[in-house]
């Protein structure tokens, strides 16, 4: 697995003096994003969304919408207050070329919506999209009647031969590489003739919490969901057609991206804030709080927000991450820095994300000094002395944030290619100087 082949600036890891203490305010969820301009644009009459994530993932979304014929305006909110974005569906159309970048929730959200077009809508991107996997999303479709050119790749380029409508109904799909698939069908599902019952085929499926907040979501615009937690079938999904409501959303913090915030408290024994925390949310990140409490911080939800205090020591942990394998980066490199060893389970889909997630953390923490070793669905991760050196980031958003953790306790860590943390959290290393007191 090669670095990224082209040249791209090092950016110097900034070092931790001392115990930080700052009160950090993260943008919104990339996952609520980009799941409300789904539901918006399918919608039946227009819709606000407030306060969303303005990042690479976002933008190549609503970008993707207006190809189609979505019309999306950004502005202030309905009270003058805040970014907005006002979301007015309109009949879908092609011809239309969608570019995904590396976007997974743009490559598997939109094959659906693209069958409601009327007309071809063609889908590309970064060379590493083309690897990733999309036959769950692919043959689904194609089992629910959609007519699909992918050359018989399961991956893309590929272009979908929308006819303004699809019949829906039921369909098995294995979504055990990603829980995305499953995400996709219930999303457009109201939208389907017959609706969808999606039957999940596969051992395992991860990142639940990720198909939770989709059918919430779905709720909140009027859809009717069964899901297995309401008593229903165990891995069954049904999704009523009907219509669904242009809603006056504001969008949580991600709380995912609080995590390299979090963790400099915890590596650096210092304090920081988060505001707006949700009490309540089906955000994977809200299990930081637990995973960095165990670890060796303490947490408090307040009327600030989340406040988060490191203790000065950091303990390892063996934890299952299966249903929050996005969190795994940024554990791995607080577990780097612990005083015990850690084993991190329950990852194995890690390998098809931005990057093979296990393969890229085991070789740059290793080439910093580190003893990391890959099993057959995690990492094992034995403390060290670490030392600086170049962090590559495999243009993964996580991977660099993970090398900016360890760069707070090592000094001369050099991240390569910073800006691809522009894919969901825009302006990080402002936001981490900022932090530092910079």
């Amino acid at each position: 697995m090669a670095p990224n082949s082209a040249p791209t600036a090092l950016w110097p890891a900034p070092h931790a003096s001392g115990a930080v203490n700052a009160t950090v305010h993260v943008p919104g969820s990339k996952s609520v994003t980009n799941r409300a301009l789904v539901l918006a644009a399918l919608a039946s009459e227009p819709g606000w969304l407030r306060r969303p994530l303005r990042s690479r993932d976002t933008l190549l979304m609503a970008e993707a919408l207006r190809a189609m014929g979505v019309e999306i305006e950004e502005g202030v909110g309905p009270d003058g207050t805040g970014e907005a974005w006002r979301v007015v569906p309109t009949g879908l159309r092609g011809p239309a070329a969608v570019d995904v970048g590396n976007a997974g929730t743009v490559m598997r959200f939109l094959p659906p919506v693209a069958t409601l077009a009327d007309g071809p809508v063609r889908f590309d991107g970064d060379p590493r999209s083309h690897e990733r996997p999309l036959n769950g999303v692919i043959d689904a479709l194609r089992h629910l009647g959609a007519r699909i050119d992918d050359d018989g790749r399961g991956a893309l380029p590929m272009t979908v031969h929308g006819g303004g409508a699809l019949d829906g109904g039921t369909v098995p799909v294995d979504a055990s590489s990603s829980s995305q698939f499953v995400s996709a069908l219930l999303l457009s599902a109201p939208r389907f003739n017959q609706g969808v019952e999606v039957r999940h085929t596969g051992a395992t499926l991860p990142s639940l919490p990720h198909i939770r907040m989709t059918v919430d979501m779905l709720r909140a615009v009027g859809a009717q969901v069964d899901t297995p937690e309401a008593g229903g079938e165990p891995n069954v999904w049904r999704v009523t057609p009907g219509a669904l409501l242009g809603r006056d959303l504001t969008v949580e913090p991600d709380l995912s991206n609080a995590q390299p915030f979090l963790a400099a408290a915890l590596v650096t024994g210092g304090r920081v804030v988060v505001p707006d925390w949700p009490a309540h949310t089906t955000q994977p990140g809200d299990r930081l709080r637990e995973i960095f409490t165990e670890m060796g911080g303490s947490c408090e939800l307040t009327d600030q927000g989340l406040v988060f205090t490191g203790s000065g020591t950091i303990h390892g942990i063996d934890v299952d991450l299966g249903e929050v394998g996005e969190l795994a980066p940024g554990v791995a490199a607080v577990a780097a820095l612990a005083d015990s060893p850690s084993t991190l389970r329950g990852v194995a889909h890690l390998r098809l994300h931005e990057t093979d997630r296990l393969a890229a953390l085991t070789k740059e923490i290793n080439e910093l000094g580190g003893d990391v070793t890959e099993t057959a669905d995690g990492l094992h991760i034995r403390p060290r002395p670490l030392h600086g050196g170049v962090f590559h980031t495999y243009e993964d958003h996580r991977m660099a944030t993970a090398g900016s953790v360890i760069g707070l306790a090592v000094e001369g860590v050099q991240i390569e290619n910073v800006a691809t943390t522009a894919k969901t959290l825009p302006d990080f290393p402002e936001l981490w100087a900022g932090m530092l007191g910079a």
